[in-house]
């Protein structure tokens, strides 16, 4: 920006103030609370996870002093089966450590009018992809149940797709209309094409007739406006495919044909002074960004696109919080912001919340099972982790500067003394954590005492104002190191957030003034070298963890929070807060896991953000033992898919072959031992239902979709994310037919080396089924030919490939009877290279035990291959 600077001059860091009075007659208004789980189904919880351990050491001393004898052949498979087990025994223990203290959350909406300074703004961020899906989440945010002049939605649009701006100003208009009806109506979702596609029957309902005819009216336009939407796309698409591009209504071409090298793009929408609906309402402001592309600039994917919008949004309106959404993300929840805010602006915890994340929903609003469970759990000691999205920040919280100090003080040997609140967070926090953990640097106070006489006391001020002048600029240049070369922006993060338009006169002409220097600003802080030499990834913003996946920059970006003593809250509304555009098939299913599988993978072997051992020096004491590990079972989860991808393996090997796992001479006692430690298991499952409110029809649901994910997805990822580390070559799975073909070198440094076929991680799950139905056929067979006497060995065999069975018919199905969809290969291709996999295999197992088996005893069951 031109001209003079701001000043910047803070001595501390800038704690943010609670929305709340501090009058000392008038209490401080809660917004928020606590919930705990009632100590009843608590304490059986903690007491069968007890249970289930004690059993689990009893069970492993049995498997370790009782081998397979190496005379009966299946040594190596005992030994491969007790590894296995050990393994995921320890998964389990390290997912299961933070579960022992879950908490909920309730929320009153209702007394957010009784703060005094009224609701703050809000930036909500959406990343676009696609014309209607996008135009749908903008016009969810758009007619959210919050007031218009605190709202800003920032559509980000990484790949300067024409079709995206245009569809925004044909949104825009149509926001006009939608708004208001919404906000008359009390429509509910507030998405256009969620909301048509729900069945209304007027008689049954009695709808007034005013609303049936607004709603008419705005049906029809809704679908003109699809219409215009469509045309625009496959305008946009033959455009990409002519040389020239396309060409705007002014004959100019289009400033990102080329979406890897382009300039900076940004343009308001909505919020030039005098917009307004057509019932003369205030709309909230709307603004497409498109950041700079050059060859040879690392943009760090959607993390980049993130923090790009963290600066442009600061200096244009500079909210106190943002919320950032993906594109196919449609606002469910018409209050969702509110039940933010009573996080964010409780007067007791909301100047120590760095984020509120929100449960996330698929489209046919299913359970999320292991979002719930784990949140809650987290919830209860220092708060749940990021997801990626559907999570509403604090701004200073993603600048680097810690939370607010608690009032109270604390002893400092009270730490050894308490390790039950160092791990759960009960309690009062301790002095010890309340180092200085803000990345911001910060400007020290200059108060020196001199009483010598005037001449002196002159000499000694000229040379302390000289200091102070030197002291000034070397700080102002460690700002500029931090935060990068934009003294608008620097500005922005010290001053107090929430701008407000006015309702006309002198503040909106003088926002109209300012506003081609602002938008000048803005233009500067998405340049591509912007961040160059700076901390942004590192320390503020989102941070770059490297690759491509999201979820692993989410992840880091908590745990960098959690790490410098902030909390969070985990809100599961009644109605659920978002829910998606479109409902995913299997091969973005899978897709997404192997993303978010090989981003884990990056976190695990990452040497800055793994929290392993990240955030310990520097005062890292500040996120919570328990929370650490939470933390790291969020990210070495993909692990456990070798030991789960082997054990789903043995059951078809030792039906095929004949032999077993377990010994011959099992005797009453390990029968009882493996009964109970099933009937703990079992426990352990109801008791975390009941407490989680979560249905026994979604459990199963989520583990068969873990089980499916385990032995594609996750267990690509590993082997991916080792040869990233190791070699550098990274290797990404397509959603399409064909590989997409590598890009040329030094046009983008961050795209994938290859990539491979989403079906390809069909095989693997889809062999272990055709394994194991193939063992138990043979059983079955095998036992009906041999009499009574032979369905004795069978049984254990026989259960646990039902097991695995059980948990894969479902994904084998839905393979099976899978038709062509949108072009892609039918998945039943898939289903043929798994036949074909098994086959080899056993063939060459016959081939090579043929030379080394010897005769079995008489009564030992007969290999079937």
């Amino acid at each position: 920006m031109e001209g003079e600077s701001p000043e910047i001059m803070p001595v501390e860091c800038p704690d943010q103030e609670p929305a709340s009075s501090k009058s000392d007659d008038v209490p401080p208004v809660a917004l928020s609370s606590r919930l705990p789980i009632p100590s009843g189904e608590l304490s059986l919880y903690r007491a069968a996870v007890a249970l289930r351990l004690v059993l689990l050491a009893a069970f492993f001393h049995y498997r370790v002093t009782h081998p397979v004898a190496a005379a009966a052949d299946g040594h190596a498979l005992w030994l491969t089966s007790v590894s296995c087990e050990l393994w995921l025994a320890a998964s389990w223990l390290i997912s299961h450590l933070p579960k022992l203290s879950p908490a909920n959350r309730a929320t009153y909406p209702d007394m957010l009018a009784a703060v005094p300074s009224g609701l703050a703004g809000v930036d909500v961020f959406v990343s676009a992809a696609g014309t209607l899906a996008t135009a749908n989440a903008v016009l969810s945010v758009l007619a959210a149940d919050y007031p218009a002049g605190g709202m800003s939605c920032y559509v980000h649009d990484d790949g300067a797709d024409v079709a995206v701006f245009e569809s925004l100003f044909e949104a825009a208009r149509f926001a006009r209309r939608w708004v208001p009806f919404c906000r008359r109506h009390g429509v509910v979702p507030r998405a256009p094409e969620l909301y048509f596609a729900r069945g209304v029957d007027y008689l049954r309902d009695r709808a007034a007739p005013s609303f049936v005819k607004d709603r008419r009216a705005m049906k029809r336009e809704y679908e003109e406006l699809k219409v215009r939407m469509n045309c625009l796309a496959a305008k946009a698409s033959k455009a990409a495919e002519e040389e020239e591009g396309w060409v705007m209504s002014d004959g100019a071409a289009w400033p990102g044909n080329n979406p890897r090298d382009h300039p900076a793009m940004i343009q308001v929408m909505l919020g030039h002074p005098g917009d307004r609906d057509v019932d003369g309402g205030e709309l909230p402001r709307l603004f497409y960004v498109s950041r700079e592309k050059r060859p040879g600039f690392r943009h760090h994917g959607k993390a980049g696109a993130m923090n790009a919008l963290l600066r442009v949004s600061a200096v244009l309106s500079n909210s106190a919080y943002v919320l950032n959404l993906d594109s196919d993300q449609c606002v469910n929840n018409s209050s969702v912001l509110r039940e933010a805010m009573c996080f964010l602006m409780d007067p007791v915890a909301g100047n120590r919340t760095c984020f509120v994340q929100f449960a996330l929903r698929d489209a046919d609003d299913g359970d999320s099972v292991f979002s719930d469970i784990e949140m809650k759990c987290l919830d209860g000691i220092q708060g749940p982790v990021y997801l990626g999205s559907g999570c509403c920040f604090s701004r200073k919280a993603l600048y680097g500067f810690e939370p607010a100090a608690a009032d109270d003080g604390d002893d400092d040997t009270e730490m050894a003394a308490n390790w039950w609140t160092f791990c759960f967070g009960r309690g009062k926090r301790m002095s010890w954590l309340r180092r200085s953990m803000s990345a911001v640097p910060l400007l020290d106070s200059d108060s020196e005492e001199d009483d010598s006489d005037d001449d002196e006391q002159e000499a000694a001020a000229a040379a302390a104002g000289r200091r102070r002048s030197r002291r000034l600029r070397a700080y102002r240049a460690s700002l500029e190191r931090h935060f990068g070369q934009s003294p608008a922006f620097i500005a922005s993060a010290f001053e107090d957030q929430g701008r407000r338009r006015g309702d006309g006169g002198e503040q909106d002409a003088a926002v109209a003034g300012t506003g081609s220097l602002l938008l000048k600003e803005a233009i500067h802080v998405v340049s591509c070298a912007y961040e160059q030499s700076t901390r942004w990834g590192k320390d503020i913003g989102w941070m770059y963890v490297g690759g491509d996946g999201d979820g692993g920059n989410g992840v880091a970006t908590g745990f960098r929070m959690h790490a410098r003593g902030w909390s969070s809250a985990y809100c599961s509304p009644t109605r659920p807060a978002f829910r998606s555009f479109t409902k995913a098939s299997p091969s973005e299913h899978l897709a997404g896991a192997s993303r978010g599988a090989v981003a884990a993978m990056a976190i695990l072997l990452s040497r800055r953000h793994c929290p392993i051992w990240a955030g310990w020096a520097g005062g890292g004491g500040r996120i919570r033992l328990l929370q650490r590990v939470g933390y790291v079972g969020r990210v070495a989860y993909p692990l456990a898919s070798i030991p789960l991808t082997v054990y789903c393996f043995l059951p078809a090997v030792c039906l095929l072959t004949g032999k077993s796992t377990f010994p011959a001479d099992v005797t009453y006692y390990d029968g009882v031992l493996l009964i109970l430690l099933l009937s703990s298991v079992a426990a352990s499952v109801a008791l975390e239902l009941r407490w989680s409110r979560v249905s026994l029809h979604a459990w199963w649901r989520g583990e068969k979709m873990w089980v499916v994910t385990a032995t594609s997805a996750c267990l690509a990822a590993v082997f991916q994310g080792v040869l990233a580390a190791c070699t550098g070559m990274e290797i990404g799975f397509s959603t399409e037919t064909t590989p997409a073909a590598s890009p040329p070198a030094g046009e983008e440094e961050e795209a994938v080396a290859w990539s491979v076929r989403w079906t390809k991680l069909v095989v693997l799950p889809a062999s272990v089924a055709a394994a194991n139905l193939a063992g138990v056929v043979g059983a079955v067979a095998y036992g009906v030919d041999h009499g009574y006497d032979s369905w004795g060995p069978l049984g254990a065999k026989l259960v646990l490939a039902g097991w695995v069975v059980a948990h894969l018919q479902g994904f084998l199905r839905g393979v099976i009877v899978a038709r062509r969809e949108r072009g892609r290969a039918p998945p039943t291709i898939a289903v043929l290279w798994s036949v074909l996999f098994v086959s080899v295999v056993s063939l060459l197992w016959v081939h090579l035990a043929s030379f080394s088996a010897s005769p079995p005893p008489p009564t030992a069951q007969q290999p079937i291959l």
